[in-house]
């Protein structure tokens, strides 16, 4: 069982824009960077947990550091 919940776009945007990765551009995805690194997040109500789990991996989080986050 993936230790990240499954959340909505807007949640997971919310917890990155706390970790300090900024919006760059908005399409299919939305385009996040925090300088040195690029994180995509779909633009579905619903992220299922195990895209979760990629996208903190991706952002440079452990799944437990990105829990604090949310």
């Amino acid at each position: 069982m993936p230790k990240i919940p499954g959340l909505g776009q807007r949640e997971a945007v919310r917890a990155l824009e706390k970790a300090g990765f900024v919006i760059i551009r908005q399409g299919k995805h939305i385009t996040m960077s925090d300088g040195g690194r690029i994180v995509q997040v779909p633009r579905h109500t619903n992220i299922n947990a195990y895209t979760m789990g990629k996208i903190a991996k991706e952002a440079g989080y452990t799944p437990e550091q990105f829990r604090e986050l949310l």
